[in-house]
């Protein structure tokens, strides 16, 4: 958790401030995950690697002492190593480089057996298994396998190895129908008391025949072995289980993974999150699997192909389904901000599966890679639900999972490297579970006629006027629809607890960009919208709007000539009001320069309602080291006004995400179409140290600040939608004294 921080003052005597870090109730597990680390995949590239190209850590192991973990790279064709002996300061410990790309890996007496593929094409797969000395850093030696291999499973008692030979469909072809040969197959090993694997030994359990959908191509995609050394598999295309005996080398179950019927989920890709659809019979498709006891496993249902099945299952090795997640997962991402529905119409796709048991507890371990989130549960037991425990951010799309309960640890390997769009590379996490209590979520949605408020990319914050710890916030283009939310800051984690749309004749209002809320002088609200001139379609301006307290729109204020013949992209951000009667004033920060400002200042907009004139003053933006520096947020405070000043950056890249304080003594603002005032600030904290000490990577865009009738400061991360983003929000609380 972040605990108590004590915010780092830029200028003496400007604010002392204490930042009470959001942290998540506590659950009914006496312990807790939290992240502790990050490490970027970047910082373990070999020395004459191109620190351009893309690098992922997708499948992740550690070695027997916990001490050292292990990642594939496919693109990098290598594994990489980490040193986690000092788990809250990953170390890079070197790559090895293999013939191919490598898909999954396990760890026997110092020995990574990894499984490479060396396929000229899909219609022609091939690949090996790698015994790599980790000591050595060296390829021992490789053992055909006769097609492309994904999963990797190691007994429990360390003498089989499974491999999952997919043999990959190509989705282009017949959009991805199945059967598409070669089939797949289900390979074993024997381990020898070295870590090695005696190519010879190399048995092919044929599991084709079985799947109803297509016979002779089986797709496997995952196995898991229990301590009977009986191997479970995922068929993933076919909705297919198979277990099969290693010791006999023969199959001894195979049944179908059935369907699930899903009412109340999103099942259009609108940029609305209306949990109002309903699918029926929709294929489970599942993808990760994981042994709980000797005669139990649960799967995480992808539905990758034809699905959208949102969620995970338990089955006994009879084939009897024991459980079904049904839509409570779907509504845990939608209920954390973390649902994406920008990135597929599918849901959150559950793909990852771990389970390991911590302590007394037997936990699993569910990875979404498309809502950027594991949730954790606890088994209790054969013929009983999984009590859900928490979730945790995992990056951009978490791949990999892996519990090491004899350190207490929890690890997630993100393969996502978006560098190349000025965003966060791949990264791998380290969670440690303690008693302390959980540190994420900051901020929930609660249950709005039995279904949890949608949200995300909350993009500006303001208090209520008469009740302290109270907020609105409105969210932005991420989402279709312009909505103002209530927030509850009293609660920990702050709660999101109504929602209203903003609409015209009945009707939602088209094309707003929401970056930006104010109290109006009659009880409703103004709204800055952003807009965009600079699309080649459905070109929009930045706009005031002004709404009653139902969300209805009573004035839309269009920019004069003189603003939108020089307007660009970075337009309307933060809004917030100063007087009243014939002195009210609104006031726009304009997130960079436009056309018409000089280098190194952008506008800082002044609207009088009474007069209905426009007039600006000049403020002038620190230099960008990387990137480019703005404004994100506005909020009026006693004589002045607060700004949130940022650079565009990332991660280790960020810089500048600070509050300013504007003195508004002496400041009138000019008319528009000369020369404007240049108004000064005065630098009042650094919020850099908050966004670092959630152990994560910094977030980009702190886009939400607003302070309460008791004097209580509130700033937001926007998640972007969960758009080329993690998905995660922080909701910071500050404790502070403004300026004298």
């Amino acid at each position: 958790m972040i605990g108590e921080f004590m915010f780092k003052p830029i200028l003496r005597g400007a604010l002392a401030a204490t930042l009470l870090a959001g942290t998540a109730l506590a659950s009914n597990a006496a312990e807790n995950f939290n992240r502790i680390s990050t490490f970027h995949v970047i910082d373990n590239l070999p020395g004459d690697a191109d620190a351009k190209e893309s690098t992922v850590a997708e499948i992740i192991t550690a070695t027997e002492d916990g001490n050292t973990l292990v990642y594939t790279d496919s693109p990098g064709k290598r594994i990489g190593l980490i040193d986690i002996t000092d788990t809250k300061a990953p170390k890079p410990a070197g790559t090895v480089a293999l013939e191919g790309e490598p898909t999954s890996t396990v760890v026997a007496n110092g020995i990574a057996l990894v499984g490479v593929v060396t396929s000229k094409s899909k219609s022609e797969p091939s690949g090996h298994l790698a015994i790599v000395d980790l000591a050595t850093k060296t390829v021992k030696a490789t053992c055909d396998l006769g097609g492309q291999p994904d999963s990797l499973a190691k007994s429990p008692d360390g003498k089989f190895l499974a491999i999952a030979i997919e043999n990959e469909r190509d989705e282009e072809i017949n959009e991805g129908a199945i059967p598409q040969l070669p089939g797949g197959a289900l390979v074993s090993f024997a381990i020898q008391p070295d870590g090695s694997v005696d190519c010879a030994s190399k048995t092919v359990i044929d599991v084709t025949g079985l799947a109803e959908i297509a016979l002779t191509d089986p797709e496997p995609e995952f196995v898991d072995i229990n301590d009977k050394n009986q191997v479970v598999l995922t068929l993933q295309e076919n909705n297919y289980i198979v277990i099969a005996d290693l010791g006999t080398g023969k199959v001894v179950n195979h049944f179908p993974a059935g369907t699930v019927d899903l009412d109340g989920i999103d099942v259009k890709k609108d940029g609305v999150i209306d949990l109002s659809g309903r699918l029926e019979k929709v294929a489970r498709e599942p993808d990760g699997v994981q042994w709980i006891d000797a005669t139990r496993f649960f799967t995480s249902n992808e539905g990758d192909w034809k699905g959208g099945s949102r969620g995970f299952s338990i089955f006994n090795i009879d084939g009897t389904l024991e459980y079904d997640s049904g839509t409570s997962l779907e509504y845990e991402t939608v209920r954390l901000g973390h649902y994406p529905e920008k990135r597929n119409k599918k849901g959150n796709e559950p793909e990852g599966a771990e389970f390991a048991t911590f302590g007394s507890d037997n936990l699993i371990f569910v990875g979404s890679e498309r809502a950027s989130l594991v949730g954790v549960y606890k088994d209790e037991g054969a013929g009983k639900a999984p009590t859900f425990l928490q979730a945790l951010p995992g990056g951009i799309g978490p791949e990999g999972l892996l519990a090491i309960p004899a350190r207490n640890l929890f690890v997630t390997a993100a393969e996502n490297d978006l560098r190349e769009d000025g965003l966060i590379g791949s990264v791998v996490t380290i969670y440690e579970r303690s008693d302390a209590p959980a540190a994420y979520p900051t901020i929930v949605s609660a249950d709005k006629n039995s279904k949890p408020i949608g949200w995300a990319a909350l993009s500006g914050t303001v208090a209520d006027a008469k009740e302290p710890s109270k907020l609105y916030a409105v969210i932005d283009s991420a989402q279709s629809i312009g909505r103002i939310l209530t927030i509850d800051a009293t609660k920990t984690p702050a709660v999101i607890t109504d929602e209203m749309t903003v609409t015209k004749d009945g009707k939602p209002v088209e094309n707003l960009d929401l970056e930006g809320i104010a109290l109006a002088s009659d009880g409703g609200f103004w709204l800055a919208s952003e807009g965009n001139p600079e699309r080649e379609k459905n070109k929009t301006q930045s706009s005031l709007v002004r709404v009653d307290a139902k969300g209805v729109v009573q004035e839309e204020i269009a920019l004069p000539e003189a603003l939108a013949a020089h307007a660009t992209r970075f337009g309307f951000e933060g809004v917030t009001v100063t007087g009243s009667g014939a002195d009210e004033t609104v006031w726009v920060a304009v997130q960079r320069e436009w056309k018409d400002d000089p280098k190194g200042f952008t506008k800082l907009l002044a609207y009088k309602p009474a007069s209905k004139e426009w007039g600006a003053v000049h403020y002038p933006l620190d230099k960008a080291a990387k990137g480019w520096v703005g404004l994100s947020e506005l909020t009026a405070v006693p004589g002045g006004l607060v700004a949130i000043e940022r650079d565009n950056q990332i991660g280790r890249d960020a810089k500048i995400k600070k509050l300013t304080f504007i003195s508004l003594d002496g400041v009138t603002p000019a008319p528009l179409g000369g020369d404007l005032p240049k108004v000064a600030k005065q630098d009042l904290y650094d919020l850099l140290p908050a966004l670092q000490a959630t152990n994560g990577y910094v977030l980009d865009k702190i886009e939400s600040f607003a302070l309460d009738v008791a004097g209580n400061g509130y700033a937001i991360t926007d998640n972007d939608g969960v758009d080329d983003h993690s998905g995660e929000t922080q909701f910071l609380r500050l404790d502070f004294d403004l300026p004298k």
